[in-house]
């Protein structure tokens, strides 16, 4: 299988440095990081390990629960899913990964919600990133539009 690889240069202390993350497999963007803007509510523009994380969460989750709604005899016509992780202090020193928030909204032939539901969690338990993120809180909310 293949790996993909990303590189990030930083200048600087944690508080005063920043840097820029490169998707290096893909060569398709390079993004602004900074502690400050990811402490913050407001990211004006720089991006976030966190944010990352979500969208490779919200990707990997669309991917695996497409799959799985074929298995299941259905057909997705279209999935919109949402990824919100949260960073916040840990108790034990430093940040942690508190947790995720998946919310999916589906077009789908051939499933009811009941079903929907159904593939949807196991989507949650089974993609890659999901099964990365073992010990973190991953919530889902899954509905069919």
């Amino acid at each position: 299988m293949a790996t993909r690889t990303a590189r990030t240069a930083w200048d600087g202390t944690l508080t005063e440095g920043a840097g820029q993350v490169e998707l290096t497999s893909s060569g398709r963007a390079t993004f602004d990081v900074s502690w400050p803007r990811r402490a913050e509510d407001e990211a004006l523009g720089v991006t976030s390990p966190e944010e990352l994380i979500a969208a490779a969460h919200s990707s990997c989750f669309a991917m695996q629960l497409s799959a799985l709604i074929a298995e299941a005899g259905g057909t997705p016509q279209s999935l919109e899913v949402t990824a919100d992780v949260s960073l916040e202090p840990d108790p034990a020193g430093g940040f942690r990964i508190s947790g995720v928030d998946l919310v999916v909204r589906g077009e789908v032939e051939g499933l009811d919600a009941a079903g929907f539901a159904k593939v949807a969690t196991a989507a949650k338990e089974t993609c890659p990133v999901s099964k990365a993120l073992t010990g973190t809180t991953v919530t889902l909310d899954a509905a069919l539009a």
